[in-house]
């Protein structure tokens, strides 16, 4: 139970937040129908807030932000109607009545409860949420932001900050997915299939830095949405906290502090990703090198296809919508692309996806940061703000 706290912020993500909590709430609720008491077991901290959480996780595309060893699709949960239920809030259902009306009850084992848990329930008077915002710190603090719960082609940003170190963790420490326009954009792999690496003998479960487990296509910070320092690993025993977050429409965002997970390779890492006016996503990094010149690849993975347009422009097309990415500063950057073709036997295939991003080399001793747009079709340029620095934000 300890692992919801503070806030609800589950660390093992949401594949196993649909596993884990869904048990939990199957035992709550039988304890309490056989005792009338759950012995104060679901006011443990963060617990009953855990909903928000996984409510949250889930973008207009109905897929989730599926860091960590998870799938991106989800299924109706019977465990949110008990929380519904016990808060008297149904806007905790509003992405739950969208599997109703998508797929109906789905194959959840436990989609019985469901009847049980959302007896009366109305599906036709479910509200959608008021918040559009959502963070949560804990083991692996998460910030979820969107600009609209009813609008499909609303802009949502996952972001993350924690610790490799965490139960089916990745070094996906500052990495995010975005979707505009019901595309996602930036995407995640999320999990591989545990077989398909044990069989062939992949030692999976180590926790240490140089466990095979970050020898896994997947698993390392090389293909995340995130930084790659001189072409190293993150730091399994670093934890990355979010220092500052805003819900103000006209600049929802988070910021990570990354140092520890870079140690040795940065002296200064802070990530910054905010939704502005409501139109476009803006990435922001703050670096500050130790003593000697050093590499930084900043990458995005995107099923879409990529075609680069200057030297820091790319324009992504996915499902006959398209998306800009343009690099604000450095001033001077070539994007490029790499292969998502893993290198192992043991590793699986990922075939209709790219790496897009760019290499810097910074001088030793040296403060320095880079600004990213990611915008939607239609946003004009004269429009679009920067940031001078993730102290100035709103």
């Amino acid at each position: 139970m300890a692992d919801y706290g503070p806030d609800g912020a589950y660390p093992e993500g949401y594949g196993y937040w649909g596993y884990g909590t869904s048990f939990n709430v199957m035992f709550l609720s039988a304890v309490e129908k056989a005792f009338k008491t759950d012995f104060g077991l679901s006011q443990k901290p963060g617990f009953m807030q855990t909903a928000g959480y996984f409510l949250n996780m889930t973008g207009p595309s109905n897929e989730a932000f599926n860091y960590s060893d998870s799938a991106s699709r989800g299924d109706l949960s019977p465990a949110m109607f008990w929380f519904a239920s016990r808060l008297e809030d149904n806007s905790l259902l509003w992405v739950e009545k969208g599997h109703l009306v998508a797929r109906g009850i789905g194959r959840d084992r436990l989609a019985p409860a469901a009847l049980i848990w959302g007896a009366g329930v109305q599906i036709g008077k479910i509200v959608p949420p008021t918040s559009r915002v959502w963070v949560g710190a804990g083991k692996n603090p998460v910030a979820l932001m969107r600009t609209s719960w009813t609008d499909p082609k609303a802009i949502f940003v996952g972001f993350k900050g924690g610790s490799p170190s965490v139960n089916h963790g990745h070094m996906d420490i500052g990495s995010f997915v975005m979707e505009a326009d019901g595309v996602r954009w930036a995407m995640d792999f999320g999990a591989q299939d545990y077989n398909s690496l044990e069989s062939k003998g992949v030692d999976l479960w180590g926790r240490d830095q140089s466990s095979q487990r970050w020898r896994v296509f997947r698993y390392n910070n090389l293909v995340h949405n995130t930084l790659t320092i001189d072409g190293q690993f993150q730091r399994v025993a670093g934890f990355a906290p979010i220092t500052r977050h805003s819900a103000e429409p006209a600049f929802m965002h988070a910021q990570v502090d990354m140092a520890a997970v870079y140690e040795g390779q940065l002296k200064k890492t802070h990530r910054g990703i905010g939704i502005v006016d409501e139109r476009y996503v803006l990435v922001r990094d703050e670096l500050e090198t130790r003593d000697k010149e050093t590499s930084v690849r900043w990458t995005l993975l995107t099923p879409a296809e990529v075609k680069i347009t200057g030297p820091g422009s790319a324009e992504l097309t996915l499902k006959g919508r398209k998306l800009r990415l343009m690099v604000r500063e450095p001033a001077k950057v070539a994007l490029k692309t790499w292969t998502t073709t893993p290198p192992n036997d043991y590793d699986a295939p990922n075939p209709g996806t790219t790496l897009v991003g760019f290499e810097i080399q910074i001088p030793a001793h040296t403060s320095t940061a880079t600004t990213v747009f990611l915008i939607p079709a239609g946003v004009d340029d004269a429009r679009i703000k920067g940031a001078d620095s993730l102290t100035k934000w709103p």
